[in-house]
């Protein structure tokens, strides 16, 4: 008995051990500290030593328990059609000679657009993966046809929150030399000063502070409803969404965010947006106060005082346990049934953001 402890309790060391060298790796990014840590303790959404969000947000709702979706994520029976059996179909747009007011989506969270000749990045993941885990939550064939070699110089690299599918470790090495800066919530700014980025070229940003960026254009941090954290602690830099404006043109970047009275608060601030890109994909009723349901969509949208809707968070990976087209059939759908205009570009496609005449196709009902 006495030996057979001895080899559990040794196992258990070994195990730890390996942990805390894995976590060693930059890929996990750096917890705020020094004058950092002293101006997010300064922000009002800091309380009781993390980032908090407006309303109480219990990440797990309808009686789930984390014990119970790790087992049903590994031992239950896997839905239908969790990834595509074929092909996401793409086009390949120049992003080098990208015309003005023009956007081109990358699956996912990850889009690329043009305004008043300032070229902005959104939470780039081009590695073709979306967790540390080696092996798991990779790109669907198809999906992941850009590189970094494909952009231009980009004026600002602009970040919602730190998770994986989010900040991508490798896609932000290798952008570094293309990127003159980068705009983040409190702390997130960290991990880009940790991978090698100047701190000078990072500005970060407490919810409703705001920057001019030249050329008439101005950005502002607005809450979302979510949580952050790449290692083992959480909620120590802060999630966002971003108001973009420009002389004549208002967009509106969500970033991940469950349903809440703060989409209605931001349209009745900075509304009414031209375009609001928000996530829908990903979602479970089990943690639908951090990640918003199709069902919901539109309601956001009419909070936001949007004209058009921009779905993401889908397309890419899976990260959930729902069909992988799921999120883009319901909330097309919904958008149909309540009158209201969605766009729904392919990978690539070249979205004109003025042009309120521009169609796409239900591209993924091409795809089984």
């Amino acid at each position: 008995m006495k030996k057979t402890m001895l080899v559990i309790l040794c196992a258990v060391v070994t195990l730890f051990l390996i942990g805390i060298l894995i976590l060693q790796h930059p890929i996990f990014g750096k917890i705020p500290s020094g004058e950092r840590l002293k101006r997010i303790q300064s922000s009002k959404n800091w309380k009781d030593g993390q980032f908090e969000n407006l309303s109480p947000t219990p990440q797990l709702t309808n009686g789930a328990t984390m014990p119970k979706l790790i087992w049903d994520m590994l031992f239950g029976k896997k839905p239908p059609r969790l990834e595509p059996e074929g092909t996401i179909p793409s086009v390949k747009t120049d992003l080098k000679n990208l015309p003005d007011y023009s956007l081109v989506w990358f699956g996912h969270s990850s889009y690329f657009f043009k305004i008043n000749g300032k070229t902005f990045l959104v939470d780039p993941v081009l590695s073709g993966k979306s967790s540390p885990m080696p092996g798991s939550m990779t790109a669907y064939d198809g999906s992941d046809v850009y590189n970094v070699s494909d952009f231009p110089q980009i004026d600002y690299l602009i970040q919602s929150h730190d998770h994986y599918d989010h900040l991508d470790y490798y896609t932000i090495k290798e952008l570094q030399t293309k990127v003159n800066h980068v705009i983040c919530g409190l702390g997130v700014g960290l991990h880009f000063e940790y991978w090698g980025y100047q701190p000078e070229k990072i500005t970060e940003l407490d919810w409703h502070e705001k920057i001019e960026l030249g050329n008439g254009i101005s950005i502002t941090s607005t809450p979302a409803r979510h949580f952050s954290g790449r290692a083992l602690k959480r909620n120590q830099s802060l999630w966002s969404s971003y108001v973009l404006k420009s002389d004549t043109y208002s967009l509106f970047i969500g970033g991940d965010s469950g349903f809440d009275t703060h989409f209605k608060n931001i349209g009745d601030t900075y509304g009414p947006f031209d375009l609001a890109i928000l996530e829908n994909g990903q979602y479970n009723t089990s943690w639908q106060n951090i990640h918003t349901l199709p069902s919901e969509l539109m309601q956001v949208k009419h909070d936001l005082k949007a004209v058009s809707v921009f779905p993401v968070h889908s397309g890419k990976f899976t990260l959930a346990r729902h069909a992988w087209d799921e999120p883009l059939e319901l909330a097309s759908k919904h958008a149909e049934e309540n009158g209201d205009k969605i766009i729904t570009p392919m990978i690539g496609q070249m979205v004109h953001l003025k042009d309120t005449t521009q169609t796409f196709t239900k591209w993924w009902k091409t795809v089984k």
